[in-house]
């Protein structure tokens, strides 16, 4: 039965999960992603009856399904990879009942599945292990676009913040968060990886690799430094992600259209080929395949930029672009900023540079196809740690980096065992201020987080500004804050995502700052006592616990 018109909730979406050995970043010399077209020996095709039977002709063999489009084989030197759970590998959850079409064109077999809104493809290049994917979405019918390769239990070693034993650990939140006897939390959310932090992932058991290498995301969602599954594994099987669009810690609307090349590889243990990753990957062989959608490298432009000015040495800078259509980003080269984007659809981008995480200027910028637009040094114009303050905790660079327990926080619960109380005030002037104070407060855990300061006779004779930069917040979680008997209004709550995300591995979120304007009265007027600042979090909203209300915190200054 056709389910497009259907749509599909997160938990259907993205319910499975599973343990493994985490590895991503660059390729390691050795990896055998790529082999030659030479030693192709009886690479092409055939129908088995219920799948598309394809030979490599090499060491790998798959076959899809010729009803849903499923990837229902995966068998590598003779060993069988796929599948638990008596589930296939797929887009989505399973397309169900779909149009499935092959064919051949020289080196390459491609296959066409068609389901409503989506359109998935699968192709093999003679001589290579590797299985490249494409998937193309039209519409919102589905609520999430992933697609998930589910292995066997047992093929690779379960291990990882993103694995579990279903049979001996606890369920503590959601179905999805694990707690072990010795304190440790696991889950399929904790990669500990941004999007930009990765180009593949996996497992490998030393002798044998499977990896997921990514797409450029140039359709996807979330930016850089978007957090979202890449893996998992337990005692009943294993799985990698190729995530293109999920709702949970979304600060982007979803776009559409086709997105790929990803990429499957097996190899001897190694990483992949350095060669399958998005920025080196070599497509002019797909142009004349007829994919829907597909653009190639002469349809593409390229931004060019001297440098940035005023930068922070003690920061890395990204350069983003986006629009409604795509997204993309470079990073910036340290000490000169210059940067370079390729491979980039024609259109106007919102143009923006990021200290750390932190948006710290914009501007516009116009793509042509076959083009270069070249940009010249451009000035940061928006950094607000150039602000002189009286006191600063922590920095502002758009993440939690510098509190306590933050580092954790991306492969962690918040219960966990290895983390510090999350309760405890702070005196400016002590030492280690700002590794004394939270990364995150919630309503129920450690509302009422105390600051001392003291101020000289002239500082107490004004007013100031109070800055508290925040990353996300759950539940409409929000500072309120009070100076001595002085007490601020309620701020409005600002727009963040709707979901989990402090428990899940993500503190990203859309960076905020509330402005409390503290008049000369609230401080104490005796320069030997000091002057206690309370935040607490407020919200109508939120559960209980670390399901309360809560949020995450960037930086926090009192203006000079």
């Amino acid at each position: 039965m056709s389910t497009h018109k259907r749509p599909l909730t997160r938990r259907r979406v993205l319910g499975a999960s599973a343990l493994g050995v985490a590895a991503t970043g660059a390729a390691v010399a050795g990896g055998t992603g790529l082999l030659s077209a030479a030693s192709a020996a009886t690479f092409g095709y055939s129908d088995d009856g219920r799948n598309y039977v394809v030979d490599t002709g090499t060491s790998l063999v798959f076959k899809v399904s010729k009803t849903t489009g499923d990837l229902t084989s995966l068998v590598y030197k003779g060993k069988e990879y796929q599948g638990y759970g008596g589930k296939n590998s797929h887009v989505e959850s399973g397309l169900g009942a779909s149009t499935v079409t092959v064919g051949k064109s020289g080196p390459v077999v491609l296959i066409k599945v068609v389901h409503g809104a989506i359109t998935q493809w699968y192709a093999a290049r003679s001589g290579q292990n590797n299985v490249y994917l494409w998937t193309d979405k039209k519409d919102a019918s589905f609520t999430a676009t992933r697609y998930i390769v589910r292995l066997k239990p047992g093929m690779f070693p379960n291990t990882g913040p993103d694995s579990w034993i279903e049979t001996s650990d606890k369920i503590i939140e959601a179905g999805d968060v694990w707690r072990r006897a010795d304190g440790t939390t696991h889950s399929k959310h904790y990669s500990g990886k941004r999007t930009i932090d990765y180009d593949h992932v996996g497992f490998t058991t030393g002798s044998v690799g499977l990896w997921l290498v990514r797409s450029n995301h140039e359709k996807a969602s979330g930016g850089p430094f978007y957090r979202s599954l890449l893996r998992h594994s337990n005692d009943k099987g294993a799985g990698l992600y190729e995530i293109l669009h999920y709702n949970e810690a979304q600060t982007e609307a979803e776009r559409f259209g086709l997105q790929g090349p990803y990429v499957l590889s097996f190899t001897d243990g190694g990483a992949p080929s350095s060669a399958l990753s998005h920025d080196r990957l070599d497509t002019g062989w797909v142009d004349g395949l007829g994919i829907t959608g597909w653009v190639g490298a002469a349809g593409r432009g390229r931004v060019a930029g001297v440098g940035l000015k005023g930068m922070d040495a003690a920061y890395p800078y990204t350069v983003g672009f986006a629009n409604a259509d795509a997204q993309y980003w470079a990073k910036a080269a340290t000490g000169t900023g210059a940067y370079s984007c390729t491979g980039m659809l024609p259109g106007t981008y919102t143009m923006t540079v990021h200290k750390g995480e932190l948006a710290v200027h914009t501007t516009s910028v116009k793509v042509t196809a076959g083009a270069v637009t070249s940009l010249h040094s451009l000035t940061i114009s928006g950094d607000p740690s150039t602000a002189k303050a009286v006191w600063r905790l922590g920095d502002w660079d758009g993440t939690p980096g510098e509190f306590k327990n933050a580092k954790l926080m991306t492969y962690a619960h918040p219960s966990d065992g290895r983390a510090a109380k999350w309760t405890g005030n702070v005196t400016i002037g002590g030492g280690d201020e700002a590794a004394s104070f939270p990364a995150y407060m919630w309503k129920d855990v450690n509302n009422g987080v105390l600051v001392y300061f003291k101020l000289t006779k002239a500082q107490a004779a004004v007013a100031h500004t109070l800055r508290v930069g925040v990353t996300d917040a759950f539940a409409g979680g929000r500072p309120r804050v009070s100076v001595n008997d002085w007490v601020s209004a309620i701020p409005t709550a600002p727009t963040q995502p709707g979901t989990r995300s402090l428990t899940t591995g993500s503190y990203r979120g859309n960076n905020h700052s509330f402005i409390f304007n503290v008049p000369s009265s609230a401080w104490k007027t005796d320069t030997t006592q000091y002057n206690v600042l309370k935040l607490d979090i407020v919200s109508g909203s939120g559960g209980s616990a670390y399901l309360s209300a809560g949020t995450s915190f960037d930086c926090l200054d009192l203006l000079a």
